[in-house]
């Protein structure tokens, strides 16, 4: 039984490894996920007390599997409540059914932006921070106590649920990335619109502002560098980036203020050995031509749109999925679910560069019928393979399609994270053998600072 899962695992991990390197793999990928919320309710727990207690975890996960035919590991991101309470978020708060709620914020004021372009991450750290978590707007003592036990509580969470997945990947076979091999951030703009100013306040600055935001944005490029760097690089990995912002955009606007450093931003990272994955939310089609230009093998992932425009366009160089709308799961019958399935193989499958995924996760059991999800599913793992498995699907390497725009990025910097070399020179090592061990210690706990940070902002 054993031999047989690991059997599993290495063909399932061979689909996105050839699918990855621009080779048509045996059959379609399936790469889909269940939220965590989905999966409390699908093991009929309360949804409140078991975000927050972590109880039966193991067996609320090993009951979702019932339902899908995923190849890669079928988890989506949980939002930890702890961290959010104890520091009285404005951005994370949980209802009194449990769910974890993300209301409008603006954290940071328009007289803000000479300060935040000068240096971002202080800013963040100084102003935003204590803004939207007002357990931090205190004096200095209280507040390192309060942001040490968020921080531990962050850690616990994201260490219970990483021993879950560890175990669950290897126990039923599952796809994963290497482990330090990805990432996840924002656009540059879509971080200052989603809490920095909000939606609204966004929306007033690029009548009244956009040489800030322009500014603004450039001066995040180098913090978002840096949280998409993967620690272990690997073709199977990525950088996963929710799109916000671009489609209610002017087309002028998104052109000064959204593209410039998002273009920068996959770019530095496709230097760096890390793919992007970037989840085109609502509807792209006004700038295909623009997602054309990014590097070879990017993969998108579309809520919504013309699927044959985008293979037309995107579909020799990218890799393309999404599109089935996850609504029709609820109102249409197994077989209109299996024909919809059928449709869009036909349109996104031939030459390769897909996977299949619905256009977005289903957030709870309201939003779907788990017959269809997985009758979807077992579907496409039964009939979607390739006559022509093998072939390659790119002409050319894909370095030769990345613009080097790394030298251009000021390197990261903040007066709340010195160097080792800075800091070594009030704390000397003991013995100059040490010194490259200590170095590594120093700088893996800096980044998991950095990323934690970086996470709850």
């Amino acid at each position: 039984m054993e031999k047989d899962i690991k059997k599993l695992q290495e063909e399932r991990t061979q689909l996105f490894s050839d699918l990855y390197s621009g080779i048509i793999p045996k059959r379609i990928p399936i790469n889909t996920a269940l939220p965590i919320e989905l999966k409390i309710e699908y093991a009929g727990k309360d949804l409140g007390k078991t975000q927050w207690t972590l109880e039966d975890m193991k067996a609320i996960y090993e009951k979702s599997f019932e339902l899908t035919a995923s190849d890669a590991y079928p988890a989506s991101f949980a939002t930890y409540p702890a961290h959010h309470y104890l520091m009285g978020s404005r951005s994370f708060t949980m209802g009194s059914q449990g769910t974890m709620q993300h209301p409008e914020v603006s954290a940071m004021e328009p007289e803000d932006y000479d300060d935040f372009i000068a240096a971002p991450f202080d800013c963040i750290v100084e102003k935003i921070f204590p803004r939207i978590y007002p357990e931090l707007d205190t004096d200095p003592v209280s507040r390192s106590m309060v942001f040490a036990k968020a921080v531990k509580a962050f850690g616990d969470y994201a260490g219970f649920y990483g021993k879950i997945d560890a175990e669950m990947i290897e126990k039923y076979g599952f796809f994963a990335p290497p482990a330090g091999s990805s990432t996840g951030g924002t656009v540059p703009f879509d971080l200052l619109g989603d809490i920095l100013r909000g939606f609204k306040g966004i929306t007033m600055d690029i009548r009244r502002y956009p040489d800030k935001i322009a500014a603004a944005c450039e001066a995040i490029l180098p913090i978002s560098v840096k949280k998409g760097k993967p620690a272990n690089p690997s073709i199977l990995g990525s950088h996963f980036i929710a799109t916000h912002m671009g489609p209610f955009l002017r087309t002028k606007d998104f052109e000064k203020l959204y593209w410039p450093t998002f273009y920068k931003m996959v770019h530095a990272l496709a230097e760096q050995g890390q793919t992007c994955l970037i989840f085109c939310e609502s509807d792209w089609m006004r700038y295909l031509d623009y997602l054309q230009e990014l590097p070879q093998g990017t993969r998108f992932y579309f809520e919504y749109g013309d699927p044959k425009l985008v293979k037309e366009k995107l579909g020799k160089k990218h890799i393309i999925s999404g599109f089935y709308p996850i609504t029709y799961l609820k109102t249409a019958t197994k077989e209109q679910c299996i024909d919809k399935a059928k449709e869009l193989i036909d349109i996104l499958a031939p030459g390769g560069n897909y996977y299949f995924n619905f256009d977005k996760s289903p957030y709870s059991l309201n939003t779907i019928n788990p017959e269809n999800y997985k009758a979807v599913l077992d579907y496409i793992r039964d009939n979607g393979t390739y006559d022509n498995a093998g072939e390659k699907v790119w002409d050319k390497p894909r370095e030769e399609t990345v613009d080097h725009v790394l030298k251009d990025i000021p390197a990261f910097e903040s007066k709340y994270f010195k160097s080792f070399d800075t800091f070594k020179q009030n704390n000397p090592v003991p013995r100059a053998d040490l010194e490259e061990v200590i170095r590594k210690k120093y700088e893996d706990y800096n980044d998991m600072l950095f990323n934690t940070m970086m996470l709850m902002c």
